[in-house]
């Protein structure tokens, strides 16, 4: 299978902020980061742990990877660039071509670029197979008309787009942006769009709610995407960062909704850390212990989601709607 949705972070990482320190201390090992080697060359250390997890895996044979691009005026100029999230386009084609053999790159070019459109070329003929919006980073409404040629290009290259939808607690975020209306225009112009992470939010009014796996305080945007689900045939969701505990509440619920099944995809939003144990999807304290023992990273998050989905399921399929792999 594929991973639809994972990060590469920029060669300038330092893990040095506060919530990369608390990561590292509580779920380093569970990724099978190398302390030392974080501590000496932390880029180095991540993409060798990155690309050692695709290639040990039981179940994974490729995983999409991306970048982010950085925050960009209405003018074109570069404002701003997140020294831990902001992996470049370059920096993912050198990774890339060092490791074809389990890495798909998706280009991240934000659409506020003067040359965007020749951008999106130049990859796509470099081997690119998707593109990454992080647009509530970008502070970049998404339903601009000026935006309509970026949109056309990707349907003429027939390459999915991945935006962010939901809340998000790793970079600065604008909640303007992160609403689900900003899948609207580029699904008008018949894009293959892949809303991620099932559009689930909290907000600080919904945290004593936050973990509950009672659907009625599931947030409106969930059961909103589901219907767009069924209405817009080139829409889909990926079930990225699901095991976090204020997305994996919903696994239940989604496990019996069969009739979108054939519109979601597997993915793991890596390296964003999570826990068997400690969490919301309900699964028995004996059967979270066990699981928590499976060592690779991503056999322990897919045989986490086999408790929900069985093995046949088509979300760990459906990625070949969209991708063709290179043999």
């Amino acid at each position: 299978m594929v991973d639809i949705h994972a990060h590469l972070l920029s060669s300038k990482v330092s893990f040095n902020r506060a919530f990369d320190k608390l990561g590292l201390l509580l779920f380093g090992g569970s990724f099978g980061f190398d302390s030392k080697q974080i501590r000496d060359d932390p880029y180095l250390a991540y993409t060798d742990a990155l690309v050692r997890n695709i290639k040990s895996s039981k179940y994974l044979k490729k995983s999409v990877l991306f970048g982010v691009d950085g925050r960009i005026d209405h003018y074109g100029n570069e404002i701003h660039r997140d020294l831990t999230v902001c992996a470049t386009n370059d920096e993912l084609l050198n990774l890339y071509q060092k490791h074809s053999e389990v890495i798909i790159p998706f280009f991240s070019i934000n659409p506020n670029r003067k040359d965007a459109l020749d951008l999106i070329d130049k990859y796509y003929h470099l081997g690119f197979r998707g593109a990454k919006f992080l647009q509530n980073y970008w502070g970049v409404d998404l339903n601009q008309m000026r935006f309509i040629p970026y949109y056309d290009k990707l349907v003429e290259y027939d390459l999915p787009l991945i935006i962010h939808i939901g809340s998000e607690s790793s970079i600065h975020s604008d909640k303007e942006y992160e609403d689900i209306s900003m899948l609207n225009l580029p699904l008008q112009r018949g894009v293959k769009v892949i809303a991620a992470h099932m559009a689930l939010s909290y907000t600080i009014k919904s945290l004593p709610y936050a973990f509950s796996r009672n659907p009625r305080y599931f947030n409106k945007e969930y059961f909103t995407l589901l219907k767009m689900l069924e209405l817009h045939p080139n829409l889909y969701a990926d079930l990225s960062a699901i095991l976090t505990p204020v997305r994996a509440k919903v696994l239940w619920d989604l496990s019996n909704r069969i009739q979108i099944h054939h519109k979601l995809l597997f993915g793991t939003d890596f390296p964003v850390p999570w826990s068997v144990v400690f969490n919301t999807h309900g699964i028995s304290f004996k059967r979270s212990l066990q699981l928590s023992k499976v060592k690779n990273h991503y056999d322990r998050y897919i045989e986490t989601l086999y408790e929900f989905f069985p093995k046949k399921s088509p979300i760990f399929s459906n990625y070949e709607k969209l991708i063709v792999l290179q043999k």
